[in-house]
């Protein structure tokens, strides 16, 4: 089973660039779906980016579209996620996760995610 393990997080300025890493350990990582998702206290956790196992497909929240990019790099077993022109409602723990499902908008529900990191805190501020 893959566990992913995030890190990266930090604090960071308005208006700035952050990456986070996710290295994924255990079995066949090239198999899964990658999804990076977000939580902020007393809300639920919501879609941030996913990504193809082969890479090909990317898809986004419509509030990081053009400021966030998903990759990976499935020799290394490692997905990333580029933050730019961060904004303080960015501020949040990140989770990356693993899932068998390959379509959109089904990859965008947390609930179909098999394993999960322990998550990782960024914060922006103002």
């Amino acid at each position: 089973q893959v566990q992913p393990v995030e890190s990266g997080g930090g604090l960071v300025q308005a208006g700035g660039s952050h990456r986070l890493s996710c290295a994924a350990s255990g079995c066949t990582f090239n198999y899964y779906t990658m999804g990076w998702f977000r939580q902020t206290p007393g809300k639920e956790r919501e879609f941030v980016a996913a990504i193809s196992w082969s890479g090909t497909s990317t898809y986004y929240e419509d509030s990081v579209k053009g400021r966030f990019t998903i990759s990976r790099d499935n020799a290394g077993n490692t997905v990333y996620l580029q933050m730019n022109s961060l904004k303080p409602e960015d501020t949040a723990v990140y989770y990356c996760a693993a899932t068998r499902v390959v379509m959109a908008p089904v990859l965008f529900n947390p609930n179909k995610y098999d394993c999960w990191g322990q998550g990782t805190q960024v914060t922006v501020s103002s």
